[in-house]
C-alpha cells in the first residue's frame, strides 16, 4: 500500500467543507419546504412543495462538487464556483431586506460564499487540481 506522494491541501479540504455546507444548507432547507407543503398549512401548498423539491435537487449540485473537490477532481471546481456566485444573490437580497432579523442570515450567506470562493482561487487549490494559469503568449 502506498502512500499518496501529494497530501490535499488544507485549502483544497476547506473548500470542499464549504461547498459541503452549502449543499446540506440547500438540502436541510429544501426538505424543510418540503414537509411544511406537505403536512403544514402553508399559503401554497404546491408551491412549497415544488419550492422544497428544487432546493433538494439543487442542493445535490455542491455536494457533488465537495466530494470531487475532496478526491482532487478539477472537474469540481467549476461546480463549486458557480454554487459560491449564486449564494451572494440571496446574501445581497437578506443584506437588503426590511426586516432586520434577516441581514445576519444575510452576512453570514456572503462570508460563506466568498470565503468558498476564496479558497477556490487559491494558487494552492488550483495547484492540487492540476489546474493551470492561461500561458503569458
Amino acid at each position: 500500500m502506498s502512500a499518496d506522494p501529494t497530501p490535499r491541501p488544507s485549502r483544497l479540504t476547506a473548500a470542499a467543507a464549504v461547498s459541503g455546507l452549502e449543499g446540506v444548507a440547500l438540502v436541510g432547507y429544501g426538505v424543510y419546504l418540503l414537509v411544511m407543503g406537505l403536512l403544514g398549512r402553508p399559503e401554497s401548498p404546491t408551491q412549497a412543495e415544488m419550492g422544497g423539491l428544487t432546493l433538494i435537487a439543487l442542493g445535490a449540485f455542491p455536494l457533488v462538487a465537495a466530494r470531487g473537490l475532496l478526491l482532487c477532481r478539477s472537474w469540481a471546481r467549476g461546480p463549486a464556483l458557480i454554487t459560491h456566485l449564486m449564494a451572494l444573490i440571496p446574501a445581497w437580497s437578506l443584506l437588503r431586506s426590511p426586516s432586520s432579523a434577516l441581514v445576519p442570515v444575510g452576512i453570514v450567506v456572503g462570508v460563506v460564499a466568498v470565503t468558498g470562493l476564496t479558497l477556490l482561487i487559491s494558487s494552492e487549490t488550483t495547484r492540487a487540481l492540476g489546474i493551470r494559469p492561461p500561458s503569458g503568449d
